[in-house]
């Protein structure tokens, strides 16, 4: 994937986040390694959510980790705190304000998957 790509599909996922009551200010930049290497960033302000293909120097905290991490990260399929104990994320800043990062990808609408059919057998 390209960073663009990467970008485009990171805030597609997290402008999908209910964060109507959450308050405070959360400001995350996202450094990506490897393919598609680049940053960005994910601030909580007013109880919105903004996903900028920009560094944040004023940041709370930065996450730097490969794409299909970071992608499964936001997707849900990925506990934060596991990626860290295993060193698939690395933390630079506030640990407490990474850990508020949870809150925010708690709330983001998942796509209803399809329930599966079972499959019927025939007598014979």
């Amino acid at each position: 994937m390209t960073y663009i790509e990467i970008f485009n599909k990171t805030k597609e996922i997290v402008m999908k986040s209910d964060v109507s009551n959450m308050g405070g200010h959360l400001a995350v930049q996202v450094n990506i390694e490897g393919e598609g290497e680049g940053a960005f960033y994910i601030e909580l302000k007013d109880r919105q959510v903004f996903c900028e293909p920009y560094e944040y120097y004023d940041r709370d905290c930065k996450f730097i980790m490969g794409a299909e991490d970071f992608l499964n990260l936001i997707g849900g399929e990925l506990d934060p705190v596991f990626a860290y104990t295993v060193g698939k994320l690395k933390i630079e800043g506030s640990i407490e304000k990474a850990l508020e990062f949870k809150n925010i990808v708690d709330t983001i609408k998942k796509e209803e998957k399809p329930a599966k059919k079972k499959a019927s057998k025939k007598k014979a």
